[in-house]
């Protein structure tokens, strides 16, 4: 493999297909590589295609670098496929807002679980059919890198819709987690180990160390003096209040972690006591959009670029692959073993070595009894997702609101039914035809 195919699809996501090629053109081994670049929006193509010639060139990269509509065209012989498409964009994410915020229902970020999570993953599972079909045919040993949320049902639906293995799902919460943990205890993050293991965006650190010592000792004593000095800064984060609580640190920004759990959303004094941004991602989808605008007119006026890594996995285990370089990195793949107390079938985050063999999950036993009670309701509400496409059955789709910890605390099941009746009104041209039925209550 001395020049790997690496397809994009959904390049048209440009800012953050600008930090994976600079992540990637980072590696001297993959300067070469073909970058090969698919999106359905010609001009977010367009823009992607000038951005990455723009960083290879800043980068020293003699990379090919082909731009496609024709998504069968891009995947032609490909050795690495990156998914980070998000079908609908914006306006089906307000959707995923507007509409539950109708019915009192409060959500921050609205792709994991929850109302928004499952509309997310339906919208985006034929899409996910048709591309591992593709990919069965036109690449069949190719490694599929998905980026796209919701990670753990997405990655559960490829597998069984698909049949595809060479699967895995990456996310950075748990690195960045890490990152942020040891500038807080001011200790740097390499001399830091680590064991985290979970489901993506509810992982757990299990342990944490400087050398002998056990960091978790210095985070308690941090917490605990600001609450001496009166601060209470740290207290007032989701997910420290989850870690008095349970005993684990969570890998996830508190605006996450308060979606999948009924304890925060539904209470108007807790949104004030940990100060939780109701409805953040759309900001955040602004912010997006007015990034891409940003880098589309930069790159139309010869302005130069910001040309920024960003440490993700992705390029890594493409250059571990391709190298034979060893790393460990986290990834979500199906469990079958790998957390004892957790149901089979389900996507587990774990560490997962990395190297000439591909990607290779640890074994990690039983979680603490607590952080399995919470994943397995997690991956409940997923696997009944899941089945409603898998079993064309549109029941389960109501099935899995109901098991939804944050809506099942919001609302009575009759209101439970009704909203999942809207939503699939509002979505009914993105989900598959017999998924479109509402069901009255």
């Amino acid at each position: 493999m001395t020049r790997p195919k690496i397809t994009f699809i959904g390049a048209g996501s440009v800012v953050f297909t600008q930090g994976l090629l600079a992540d990637l053109f980072a590696f001297a081994e993959l300067k070469d590589a073909h970058i090969a670049l698919h999106d359905i929006d010609t001009e977010r193509l367009d823009t992607a295609e000038a951005a990455a010639h723009h960083i290879a060139g800043h980068l020293g990269a003699g990379a090919r670098i082909t731009a496609h509509l024709d998504r069968r065209e891009a995947l032609t012989g490909a050795d690495f496929v990156i998914n980070i498409v998000q079908i609908g964009m914006g306006e089906a994410t307000r959707t995923d807002f507007e509409i539950p915020a109708r019915y009192g229902l409060r959500q921050t970020i609205g792709d994991t679980l929850g109302i928004g999570g499952i509309f997310r993953a339906l919208r985006t599972f034929p899409h996910l059919r048709a591309l591992g079909a593709d990919i069965a045919e036109l690449c069949p040993d190719a490694w599929l890198l998905n980026y796209t949320n919701p990670m753990a049902m997405n990655v559960q639906y490829l597998a069984e819709a698909t049949g595809l293995t060479k699967v895995v799902g990456l996310c950075h919460s748990v690195y960045w987690t890490i990152r942020d943990l040891s500038d807080l205890l001011e200790v740097p993050y390499q001399e830091v180990t680590y064991r985290a293991a979970g489901v993506n965006h509810q992982a757990w650190v299990l342990e944490l160390r400087h050398g002998e010592t056990d960091l978790y000792g210095r985070l308690d004593e941090l917490i605990k003096s600001e609450l001496i000095a009166g601060e209470e800064q740290l207290r007032r984060r989701v997910r420290v209040d989850m870690y008095r609580r349970l005993g684990y640190y969570p890998t996830e920004t508190s605006e996450h972690s308060s979606e999948y759990v009924p304890w925060y959303l539904h209470h108007d004094s807790e949104i004030e006591r940990l100060r939780l941004p109701v409805g953040a991602y759309l900001g955040i989808v602004e912010e997006n959009v007015a990034a891409y605008e940003k880098t589309r007119d930069a790159l139309a006026a010869g302005e130069p670029l910001t040309v920024e890594g960003t440490m993700e996995y992705a390029p890594q285990i493409i250059h571990s692959i391709v190298t034979g370089t060893p790393r460990t990195v986290y990834g979500n793949v199906r469990n079958h073993g790998l957390i004892d107390n957790l149901p089979r079938t389900g996507v587990v985050e774990v560490p997962c070595l990395v190297d000439a063999s591909g990607v290779q999950p640890t074994r990690i036993g039983s979680l603490p009894s607590q952080l399995a009670a919470l994943n397995r309701t997690y991956l409940s509400m997923n696997d009944l997702v899941v089945r409603a496409a898998v079993e064309d059955d549109p029941r389960h789709i109501r099935h899995a609101a109901m098991t939804d910890p944050a809506t099942a605390a919001a609302l009575p099941v009759e209101r439970i039914w009704q909203l999942c009746d809207d939503m699939v009104r509002a979505h009914a041209d993105r989900l598959q035809p017999a998924l479109r039925a509402t069901l009255g209550s």
